[in-house]
């Protein structure tokens, strides 16, 4: 009877490699991928060392499984917003959810055993998300083009990949999120004067004001002769 019913409760297929991708999450995220073992996660997962072999190769593939599990929870598709500044700032917000999964990623693509199998971020980045990896804030700024608010000619490829730049280097140094208002001044006072069209003009695109606008009248002083 007690052997049935422990049949009845054994985990398989997804259930189980969700279980052990889980379990290999929570060993990076608090022990780093130089702690973590495949004895450790099996541990953790309440399974055997053989269930993860006849699954992964290795730490190294399994270290991307349990980060593309965590890509996979967190959309970065950013919807048409008619407006690149407010669909730049989503795109910001929702990266900077990302962060910890950004900072476990740079952390693992500096561990010398884990570069024997991805040799360099963008070769990690390319296993996660394959060839558009690098073209996460493309779609918006192609809409944008089309909206004719930012200039093409404008968008070199330094430029285009600044705003995922910034904040990668923030998560670098901070090991956070940047504040929200950093976000807004990374978009407002630095990305968009640089792709801006000059017949657009900034009024198109940068923030509401909260109220109407109000006129100044100025009061001309008499002339004195």
């Amino acid at each position: 009877m007690c052997a049935f019913s422990s049949s009845k409760t054994r985990r398989r297929g997804a259930e189980l490699e969700k279980a052990i991708i889980e379990a290999a999450w929570a060993e990076l995220a608090e022990h780093g991928y130089s702690g973590l073992t495949m004895e450790t996660v099996a541990a953790r997962a309440h399974t055997s060392r053989s269930v993860l072999a006849r699954r992964w190769d290795g730490k190294a593939s399994l270290t991307v499984a349990a980060i593309q599990y965590q890509l996979a929870k967190r959309s970065l598709d950013i919807p048409d917003q008619g407006s690149v500044r407010q669909e730049l700032l989503t795109y910001l917000d929702h990266l900077s959810d990302l962060v910890p999964v950004l900072c476990i990623c740079l952390s693992v693509s500096l561990n010398e055993a884990f570069r024997e199998s991805y040799p360099s971020l963008d070769a990690l980045r390319l296993a996660l998300m394959g060839d558009g990896a690098g073209d996460m804030v493309g779609p918006i700024l192609r809409r944008a083009i089309e909206r004719q608010e930012i200039d093409e000619s404008k968008l070199s490829k330094p430029v285009a990949s600044l705003l995922t730049d910034l904040i990668r280097h923030y998560a670098l140094m901070h090991r956070a999120a940047p504040p929200k208002a950093l976000r807004k001044t990374w978009v407002d006072e630095i990305f968009l004067p640089l792709v801006v069209r000059p017949s657009c003009g900034r009024g198109r695109i940068t923030r509401k004001t909260n109220g109407p606008s109000v006129k100044k009248r100025v009061t001309r002083k008499p002339t004195v002769r």
